[in-house]
């Protein structure tokens, strides 16, 4: 009978053993989840401030597009006022053929 109560004992010593085991394995993952949890909301809010960061610059970029583009459109619109090169050669050549000094000078003399 002695035996069987330190078997007993000792079954139940290694079973308490083994709940301990198991609760300190459990306290453990517990500490690592929340670490792991603390780690992903402060990823989560660094990439939310890189976006927001991003979508600014973004927007500045768009904004300087627009202006460009603006700049572009308005140039673009004043270009059709000027006079093109093969226009000022045609007026150079009859000016050139066209000398009202020389008229003045012939008839001087």
């Amino acid at each position: 009978m002695e035996e069987q109560m330190n078997y007993s004992n000792q079954s139940f010593g290694e079973t308490n053993t083994q709940i301990r085991d198991i609760e300190e394995k459990q306290r453990i993952l517990k500490d690592r989840l929340l670490l792991i949890g603390k780690n992903v909301i402060e990823m989560k809010e660094e990439i939310n401030e890189k976006i927001l960061g991003m979508k600014k610059e973004i927007e500045i970029i768009k904004q300087s597009m627009e202006r460009t583009l603006s700049f572009l459109e308005t140039a673009s619109s004043e270009f059709s006022k000027f006079a093109r090169k093969e226009d000022l050669e045609i007026l150079s050549k009859q000016a050139k053929m066209f000398q009202p000094l020389k008229f003045i000078e012939k008839d001087t003399d």
